[in-house]
């Protein structure tokens, strides 16, 4: 039968009072920069950073006695498992969490810091799905799937089924599918509200099993990406049939739009989403024509990045935005060279970031040096006046790629 309204309503009873209720908030830069009216629901404001609290703490809360008391297992590599290792302790219950080997260390800890056992075993995540699976047979407890699990749909369900009593008029939602529970939840329980909203699922490059199935294709998915809570093998097969019956399309994004989004939620809406939890703005980055004029829910269902990858993505982004330039210049060993460049910067407007002098491996000359230059600029215009000012001097300059 699947998952119905009446299944979303009874998650959204069981819920209340036991997670936060998130906030719809209009994005209106965001709104002003995509020509779309955005809404954002901000499921990073959940204690462990992203949406999963709900359908995991749901999957709990329908535990019988019995079951409680035998404990329960899961398989994730991020929030899931953060989201199970939580409520499982403040329920009282035994939690064990099979995570790859792989996992990083700080959410090995995270995991372990909220009260469940973490398992590391298998070189994949499909290995530790495994290795769970088996353990859950042998000690006789309760599978906590993070997607393919009705209780978990419907409590991921919940999610849509705010956004729509927060802004009844959204005509289009925006969410990113890995598994897929998150989506096929919010389907249901935004149809069931207003059967003309359209619900568009969200991919990364690489990791398109949705669109792939949805087209009839065999699903082959790899490849790094910043997005990892949506790099997922293959949709589950319950959401799938949720997601042929109600979603309209699934849209593919490319790397890049997901870190131009990190980027813009920071900058613009001073918010900060992980890779996944950007997808659905980074949509609407790819896809404009798609949402213009359209008012458009979607959901920054997770926060939960690396500080350092964070700060490596926002330092991207000024070199993709033209704010941040690379430059080498072929200078005269001679005194007084380096503080000519510096005060031509300077007199510019310029910020220099960086410097490295290298005289013995990279000069053509002994009579010869190079200088690489890392400059911080207002905006790509404000670059090209920095390039301008060094021109014509006693020196070459040339502008290095960024790399991204």
């Amino acid at each position: 039968m699947g998952v119905t309204a009446a299944d979303i309503a009874a998650a959204t009873s069981r819920l209340a009072g036991r997670i936060v209720r998130t906030p719809l908030v209009p994005a209106l830069a965001l709104s002003a920069r995509l020509g779309a009216e955005v809404h954002l629901k901000l499921e990073t404001l959940h204690r462990t950073g992203s949406f999963k609290e709900r359908g995991a703490l749901n999957r709990l809360l329908a535990l019988s006695e019995e079951e409680r008391a035998r404990g329960v297992v899961t398989m994730s590599a991020g929030n899931h498992a953060q989201a199970v290792a939580y409520h499982a302790a403040r329920l009282g219950i035994a939690a064990t969490v099979v995570m790859p080997r792989f996992t990083p260390n700080a959410k090995v800890a995270r995991t372990a810091a909220h009260g469940a056992t973490v398992v590391l075993e298998g070189e994949t995540l499909g290995e530790a799905a495994a290795h769970a699976l088996a353990l859950a047979a042998r000690e006789g407890r309760t599978v906590i799937h993070p997607y393919d699990d009705d209780l978990v749909i419907a409590g991921q369900g919940t999610t849509g089924a705010e956004m729509l009593a927060d802004e009844p008029a959204l005509e289009m939602l925006a969410i990113p599918v890995g598994g897929g529970g998150l989506i096929a939840g919010c389907a249901v329980a935004a149809h069931a509200q207003n059967p003309a909203v359209q619900v568009i699922g969200v991919e990364v490059e690489g990791w398109t099993a949705a669109a792939q199935r949805l087209r009839g294709e065999p699903v082959q998915t790899g490849g790094a990406t910043i997005a990892e809570g949506i790099a997922v093998n293959d949709v589950g097969e319950r959401p799938f049939a949720i997601i042929r019956e109600h979603v309209v399309e699934v849209l593919v994004v490319p790397e890049a739009a997901i870190e131009a989004a990190i980027v813009l939620l920071a900058e613009e809406a001073k918010l900060v989403a992980e890779g996944a939890g950007a997808a659905g703005v980074a949509a609407l980055l790819a896809h404009p024509d798609r949402f213009a004029g359209r008012r458009v829910g979607t959901i920054l269902c997770g926060g939960n990045v690396d500080v350092r990858l964070l700060a490596n993505v926002l330092l991207r982004g000024l070199a993709r935005d033209g704010r941040m330039l690379r430059l080498a210049l072929d200078i005269a060993d001679r005194p007084g060279v380096l503080a000519e460049v510096a005060g031509r910067i300077a007199a510019a407007g310029g910020n220099i970031i960086e410097v490295t002098h290298q005289r013995l491996f990279a000069a053509p000359s002994v009579k010869a040096a190079e200088v690489d230059l890392v400059v911080e600029a207002r905006d790509r215009a404000h670059g090209e006046a920095i390039l301008a000012a060094l021109e014509g001097a006693a020196f070459h300059v040339k502008r290095l790629p960024s790399g991204v």
